[in-house]
């Protein structure tokens, strides 16, 4: 989400994109702070409504003279206290769910907020020994109970595992924001850290209305009408001038993804949606025509590690769909081939989704590509969509051209020429 959009920004867009402010003063105090600063300054520019309690938890954070953009620099910046790195874009990610119906019928819910590195690429469980299994604890025991509360309707899992699902959010994601490390905190207070990131990723909600948005435009919930890609994404960029990206699943949209530096510099680039150029389903909360789009379903505490979805599981290979039809399949380096025979993969649980590992090594999107290597040391952790593989949500991959012969072709998450999905068939 260099300048990029994170989980996402993939396609012809750079990787970063950031929240448009309300007015031009808002936007030069804003870019002049570092994440756990904001709070502080904030209230000048916007209502009460979105101001963060002014409850000291314990430590105070670093104080940071003259800090730079994240993703705009030109040289390392070595105090990441003061610079989020190697995130240093965020997503604040939203979620319509409708089957079973999640949150209040006229809002959308809070997904999470993610640090991705400015070229898209993310870091996962940063932490192990912060994957803390009791969250509401942490917040209520800081005197939070209104972030809580808030947490109780906003940000659902639509299983009704909450609870699991904060885990799964902070240490996923929360344990990789370099600016939240406890080193960054003088007179730290243990867990703090992990109240910081909840009360952030709210107020960043609170100011992004997407029903609001959408409602302002005339796109409303609707079991019979459709609407075009281009009339959603107009319609949440307009309140800011920024665009964002949207997903779908089987045509309906479930989810958005708001952009932005971690210091607030206006950007206007965005990444990539995967939903359809028309015919896009926004359906009211409780119908049953769409699968949820929450990906978190266990109910067991932090880490997180619920088995990979159908049919993503075990042994076997990765055939590939072009134009509707299957073409060759994925070989052990992460290419695409279409004669010959197809490569073996592992597919084992991790977090809330699986890992793919072939006879080369572990599998990963390495600078936007697919890679299997023994060079990878972290691999990627995808997900699946109505049987797809899928990465940040999108089950899109891309490549220059079709591969003929013996030729093979680099499997891309940037936009290009061909566009390619890649199934699965157990061995």
């Amino acid at each position: 989400m260099v300048n990029n959009l994170y989980k996402y920004v993939k396609a012809m867009f750079p990787p970063m994109t950031r929240l448009q402010a309300q007015s031009s003063d808002f936007v030069d105090m804003y870019s002049s702070l570092t994440f756990r600063h904001l709070s502080k300054f904030i209230s000048s520019f916007v209502p009460t409504a979105l101001i963060a309690s002014n409850t000291v938890l314990g430590g105070s954070p670093a104080t940071c003279s003259n800090p730079q953009l994240s993703c705009q620099n030109t040289t390392v910046v070595a105090d990441t206290c003061c610079f989020n790195a190697p995130g240093g874009q965020l997503l604040q990610t939203q979620f319509w769910d409708t089957n079973p119906p999640t949150g209040p019928s006229d809002s959308w819910t809070v997904h999470g907020l993610w640090p991705d590195h400015c070229d898209g690429s993310f870091d996962q469980y940063c932490d192990p020994n912060r994957q803390y299994t009791n969250i509401s604890s942490i917040i209520s025991a800081a005197g939070q109970t209104d972030l809580l509360n808030y947490m109780n309707t906003y940000w659902k899992d639509y299983q009704g595992n909450d609870e699991s699902f904060w885990e799964h959010e902070w240490g996923k994601h929360g344990t990789c924001i370099s600016t939240l490390e406890p080193s960054c905190y003088s007179n730290y207070a243990p867990q703090e850290e992990v109240v910081a990131y909840f009360q952030k990723t709210v107020d960043l909600f609170k100011t992004l209305d997407s029903y609001s948005f959408l409602s302002a435009a005339g796109i409303v919930p609707s079991t019979t009408k459709t609407y075009t890609s281009a009339e959603i994404l107009a319609a949440l960029a307009k309140p800011r001038g920024v665009q964002v990206s949207i997903q779908c699943s089987s045509s309906a949209l479930d989810e958005i993804w708001y952009f932005f530096d971690v210091r607030g510099s206006v950007q206007t680039d965005g990444s990539k949606s995967d939903c359809p150029a028309t015919g896009i389903k926004y359906l009211p909360k409780g119908s049953t025509s769409q699968p949820p789009s929450t990906t978190l379903t266990t109910a067991t505490t932090a880490p997180p590690s619920p088995t990979p979805g159908i049919p993503f599981s075990g042994k076997g290979t990765l055939p590939v769909t072009t134009g509707g039809k299957s073409t060759g399949c994925i070989i052990s380096g992460g290419t695409w081939y279409t004669t010959g025979t197809c490569a073996t993969f592992t597919a084992a649980a991790s977090g809330s989704g699986f890992t793919l590992t072939s006879s080369k090594g572990k599998c990963a999107v390495t600078n936007n590509v697919l890679t299997c290597s023994a060079s990878v040391t972290a691999p990627t952790e995808f997900s699946t969509v109505d049987g797809k593989l899928a990465y940040n949500g999108g089950t899109d991959f891309y490549t220059s051209s079709v591969p003929t012969g013996s030729a093979q072709a680099a499997v891309s998450v940037i936009q290009q020429a061909t566009t390619l999905t890649i199934g699965w068939k157990s061995s």
